[in-house]
């Protein structure tokens, strides 16, 4: 049975908890269920949608 992340990241690709959210990404407001981030290597900024519980974040999208 697949764990609760690995069908997110069959979903949506790649999928962050927390600690690395805060690793790769500068989280500039919450509006659940998504948070406004900049990615810390590139620069860029948008949104990653969000669980509760387990806490996972997915879904990159770039703003244009």
């Amino acid at each position: 049975m697949k764990t609760e992340r690995e069908v997110l990241e069959l979903k949506h690709g790649q999928v962050w908890d927390t600690k690395q959210l805060q690793e790769d990404f500068k989280v500039s407001s919450f509006m659940a269920p998504f948070v406004m981030v900049t990615n810390k290597a590139s620069g860029e900024e948008g949104i990653l949608e969000f669980q509760h519980m387990p806490r996972y974040y997915y879904g990159w999208i770039k703003n244009k």
